[in-house]
């Protein structure tokens, strides 16, 4: 749908993706048998993927795998990727992971509010062995291949990307008008407004609201970025190419 090209946009592999939530995501869903509980700061990823909970050695889910038969206990991890801009319709996927829970002992405890003085408690860290990975994008949920994950590495502006577009949309509603020349003009009639609402190393994706549905356009970077320091060089070359192009869409509103 971009101007530069009829081919589908390069964008992350499915098991990128799931990576890269995993990576970005503060908070998660675990559901066990018979309880669900929501957890905030939670978890970590090492270099191959794997999932580590840090949590109280006295809260419920650590106390429940404590008392597990075999020491293990059966979990759903549920996590929901949402858009940082203001969009309608945000969450752009939902990755769950299967599996069981054992208390991790290669992982050293730390403690929980160890920097809040007293009433500090011991924790404990609960390793995720997974079985089972899906990603749902809204179009119905993929299973992605345990070894792809840990093949896999997350998107280089995973972390950053919340903060680059939403500098982007506050601070430069410009420059958000001038990328969206290099839109198709067809895609263009009857939008309200553009809104950057994803970003990876292979290019930027603007979403096209209309006055009840919408659509995302992706716009793909020349070459695939390394790092986040090298996205400041990849946005200027495409308001360069947007200079150029002569498409106008003088009553098109880029912010609300």
């Amino acid at each position: 749908m971009s101007s530069r090209a009829d081919a589908r946009p390069p964008e992350p592999s499915r098991a990128e993706r799931v990576r890269s939530v995993l990576s970005a995501a503060r908070s998660l869903t675990v559901t066990t048998d018979g309880h669900r509980c929501d957890l905030a700061g939670a978890h970590s990823l090492d270099e191959r993927g794997r999932l580590t909970l840090r949590l109280p050695a006295d809260c419920h889910l650590a106390a429940a795998v404590a008392c597990a038969p075999r020491g293990d206990l059966a979990a759903m991890l549920q996590f929901t990727d949402v858009a940082p801009t203001s969009v309608r319709d945000r969450v752009r996927a939902r990755v769950t992971l299967s599996g069981w829970l054992t208390e991790d002992g290669s992982a050293e405890p730390e403690a929980a509010g160890a920097g809040d003085g007293d009433g500090a408690v011991e924790g404990v860290a609960l390793r995720l062995d997974a079985v089972r990975a899906t990603l749902d994008t809204g179009e119905g949920a993929e299973g992605v291949g345990l070894d792809e994950l840990v093949l896999a590495g997350a998107d280089p502006l995973a972390g950053h990307e919340a903060a680059l577009l939403i500098h982007l949309t506050d601070d430069h509603p410009d420059a958000v008008a001038r990328l969206a020349r290099l839109v198709e003009p067809r895609h263009l009639h009857g939008v309200r407004r553009v809104v950057p609402v994803g970003l990876d190393r292979y290019g930027i994706t603007l979403r096209l609201e209309h006055a009840r549905t919408h659509d995302d356009v992706r716009l793909p970077f020349a070459v695939p970025l390394r790092d986040a320091a090298e996205f400041g060089d990849r946005i200027q070359a495409l308001l360069a190419a947007a200079h150029a192009c002569p498409r106008r869409r003088r009553s098109m509103h880029t912010r609300p």
